[in-house]
């Protein structure tokens, strides 16, 4: 056991000089993942840039193994978060195999130690920790554009309302806001630029964003151009709409929220209350323990 865990020790050690050499060595990559690397190091930090460049000549190696269909899942997921930092599935394979190789040598270490819960961890955080990430951007992506949206509506139903046509006003409006809603519609306002219409437009629009209310938007946008309905009347009763949705989801969250704050004050406060209110009463109470251990 203590020669395999030299033996572990040192491949470890050598690893580290490896991917230090290799992150001052000119690597020759493919053009595709030359310019993925190049480009997305202006828009991440330094610890994500190092791992990109120390894993990036193995991102098709991780690719293959995934296959088409996880790389397309990924691909997918990838475009929900917004590209967090730059992140391409080309930036997330290289991730993969950094954190993948830095969890798993690290796990064999310590369960060779005998100590399988920093094991367990330390595998768990190579396995998980890019989706992580992924998940987490998702989540706030899709929180800030619910939140822009129906103020986003209101002003637009505005400039609409003053003369300017439907294409002109959410070119105008786009131009004043900024996040991830704005980069979306710049998107879609660039796609319409080149040639593609207005109904497709809206709808890679939709797909692009797993929202409820984007999915309401781009609907009430193409049945209202079916029907022929007036477009501010549109706009006004979706913000309505998105409104009443979120005070809906609020109240939701707010009803789930309680019993998650009654089982921690259950499992940690009142045990630890009643330790602290046992122990203090013993301690007042001037209590001989010798006499009951018999010492």
């Amino acid at each position: 056991m203590g020669l395999l865990l030299a033996l572990v020790m040192g491949l470890s050690v050598w690893g580290v000089f490896a991917g230090i050499r290799m992150y001052r060595a000119d690597a020759r990559l493919p053009g595709d993942l030359a310019l993925a690397l190049e480009v997305g190091a202006t828009r991440t930090g330094a610890v994500d840039s190092l791992v990109d460049r120390l894993g990036m000549r193995y991102a098709p190696s991780v690719l293959r193994l995934m296959g088409p269909k996880m790389v397309a899942k990924y691909r997918r997921k990838i475009d929900l978060a917004g590209n967090p930092g730059g992140l391409t599935i080309d930036r997330y394979a290289a991730r993969r195999a950094v954190y993948g190789f830095l969890g798993g040598v690290g796990g064999l270490v310590f369960l060779m130690k005998g100590n399988f819960i920093v094991a367990v961890i330390l595998f768990a955080f190579g396995a998980f920790w890019t989706e992580v990430g992924i998940w987490s951007a998702i989540r706030i992506r899709k929180d800030v554009i619910e939140r822009t949206l129906p103020d986003f509506l209101d002003v637009l139903a505005v400039v609409v309302s003053a003369g300017l046509g439907f294409r002109q006003a959410l070119d105008r409006v786009a131009s004043k806001y900024e996040g991830p809603w704005a980069d979306e519609l710049r998107i879609t306002l660039r796609q319409m630029d080149l040639g593609m219409s207005r109904r497709q437009a809206f709808a890679e629009l939709r797909r692009r964003n797993d929202s409820e209310q984007v999915a309401m938007f781009v609907t009430a946008l193409q049945q209202g151009e079916e029907l022929g309905a007036p477009i501010v009347d549109t706009l006004v009763s979706l913000a309505k709409d998105m409104r009443r949705t979120d005070a809906q989801n609020a109240r939701r969250k707010a009803a789930r929220a309680v019993p998650k704050a009654t089982m921690m004050i259950t499992t940690f406060m009142v045990p630890a209350t009643m330790i602290l209110l046992g122990a203090g009463l013993i301690l007042g109470s001037g209590t001989d323990f010798g006499s009951l251990t018999g010492k």
